[in-house]
């Protein structure tokens, strides 16, 4: 598994080039992020919500 191009000038690159293109790698990527993303807004919540009783008390 080499360069994918006769000569090494990024003038010869036309589209994407990045690890995965073409598979569903990319697809997959963005759904772990999003998943990550997710669970780290509802545990930021729940922290913010727990902070917010406790200050009532």
């Amino acid at each position: 598994m080499g360069f994918p191009y006769e000569g090494a000038d990024w003038a010869v690159v036309d589209g994407a080039m990045f690890m995965g293109w073409g598979s569903s790698m990319p697809g997959v990527y963005t759904l772990i992020a999003a998943a990550i993303c997710v669970y780290v807004l509802w545990a930021g919540n729940r922290s913010e919500h727990k902070r917010f009783d406790n200050a009532k008390k």
